[in-house]
């Protein structure tokens, strides 16, 4: 039976008992005395039955107030053992599941943790993790070994470690954004990568620090360069050395058989352009190579794009209404890197429009070079900026990795994106000259 029932039923028994009483007594005495008796009679064994039945009832609430309690101190370990029928056996159970699922989560967190924390601990790279303003809240056995010699950071003030920090990585922290450093040591220099981040936990904000080492990477890449600049180097002598050696040959028998001398003319004329081939590739790496300094000035963006659209008449141009007005960097070396990024368009393109679009932005300039061609696979957008990776064919490489060296060094950034209906977007970012608002 349900609660309601039950009192319902207990209060039906009385009623009927009271009625009961009050007509024996009626036979004896007066009836507002039957009825005053019957009812305090009845008042009597309905309060005795009251507590009887609340009883119960006040032990599983009392179970129930001291497991709630436990909840908020985060102990799910006690549950209730009342075997009842009815709401109140349905809330017990309840409460016992919801424990059992709260004992079982935080068991699975406790295991989560235990596996993050060792993998923190076995990580390379240097995690300390600091609650603001300034405490160490966690660092893991790198950052300890970097930052304390071994020791414990745990609870440490972290403007105290940065100040006995070496001046390198001092900087790289205190820069309060993603850079790269380098320590000198006996075995040469060791090269890392900082990356701060901002997150809130339990509603207050803590800071992230990660440093990685790098020289091993960096190692590896350099070695995959030097591979694939000899291999590449190495074709392009056999390509133009093999020839030359079987003309220089076949001359020699002309010249040795004393026969028509006509043909000496071919032979040397395929020698010089095989030579100059040489040539050109090998200064194309030198001018890679001794890239100079950007000399930085204010410049017109009209005179810029004019004499670059003498060069490329087809281009199409979307200047910003009110003119272009003026731009801050090298003007020659940009001038180069644009009509190198117009003609890798015009390639692509082939008969389709190629357009440099120019937009005014807060402290820089936004230029994009768009065409309508068969655009790049994902493999080759994460390479096309990489020295020595080409997609023509007896390409040197060098192209977009010049321009991003020149974007670059002017504090700007190259990207390079597939269009919405086909082509390629070589979109940059230069930078206005400083100061200026």
């Amino acid at each position: 039976m349900s609660l309601e029932a039950r009192f319902l039923a207990y209060a039906l028994s009385l009623a009927a008992a009271s009625a009961l009483l009050a007509a024996l007594l009626a036979q004896s005495l007066p009836l507002w005395l039957a009825l005053g008796l019957s009812w305090l009679a009845v008042f009597a064994l309905g309060t005795l039955w009251l507590r009887r039945c609340t009883a119960p009832l006040n032990r599983v609430l009392e179970g129930l107030n001291n497991g709630l309690d436990g909840f908020l101190d985060r102990d799910y370990s006690l549950s209730l053992a009342i075997a009842r029928r009815d709401e109140l056996g349905e809330l017990v159970a309840r409460y016992n599941r919801v424990g059992e699922a709260l004992r079982a989560e935080r068991q699975q967190i406790h295991q989560r943790e235990l596996l993050l924390e060792s993998i923190l601990e076995t990580n390379p790279a240097a995690t300390v993790l600091v609650v603001e303003p300034d405490t160490v809240l966690f660092a893991n056995a790198a950052a300890r070994e970097l930052l304390n010699q071994g020791q414990r950071l745990e609870r440490k003030a972290w403007s105290a470690l940065l100040a006995q920090c070496v001046e390198p990585l001092r900087e790289a922290l205190e820069r309060g954004e993603d850079s790269l450093f380098s320590l000198g040591g006996d075995q040469g220099q060791e090269f890392y990568h900082v990356s701060l981040r901002r997150l809130s936990l339990n509603g207050l904000p803590h800071r992230l620090i990660l440093i990685r080492p790098l020289t091993r990477e960096l190692n590896r890449q350099e070695v995959a360069v030097w591979k694939k600049l000899i291999r590449l180097i190495s074709h392009e002598l056999n390509n133009s050395l093999a020839p030359i050696a079987s003309l220089s040959h076949s001359g020699r028998l002309i010249l040795e058989r004393g026969g028509d001398p006509a043909p000496l003319h071919r032979v040397f004329d395929t020698i010089a352009a095989r030579a100059q081939h040489l040539t050109d590739f090998i200064a194309g790496y030198v001018r890679f190579a001794r890239l100079p300094a950007p000399r930085p000035a204010s410049f017109a963006w009209a005179e810029l794009l004019a004499r670059l659209q003498a060069l490329e008449p087809e281009l199409v141009l979307a200047l910003p209404e009110g003119g272009p007005g003026s731009g801050w960097g090298d003007a020659a070396q940009l001038e180069q890197m644009l009509l190198n990024l117009v003609k890798n368009a015009r390639e692509a393109a082939g008969d389709g429009p190629v357009e440099l679009t120019l937009r005014r932005e807060t402290g820089g300039d936004r230029l994009s070079v768009l065409d309508r061609g068969p655009g790049m696979s994902t493999e080759q957008l994460e390479r096309a900026l990489l020295p020595f990776y080409s997609t023509k064919h007896g390409g040197t490489g060098l192209g977009l990795p010049l321009c991003r060296e020149i974007v670059e060094a002017h504090g700007g950034r190259l990207q390079l994106g597939n269009r919405e209906g086909g082509g390629l977007a070589a979109s940059l970012w230069l930078p206005g000259r400083p100061g200026a608002a």
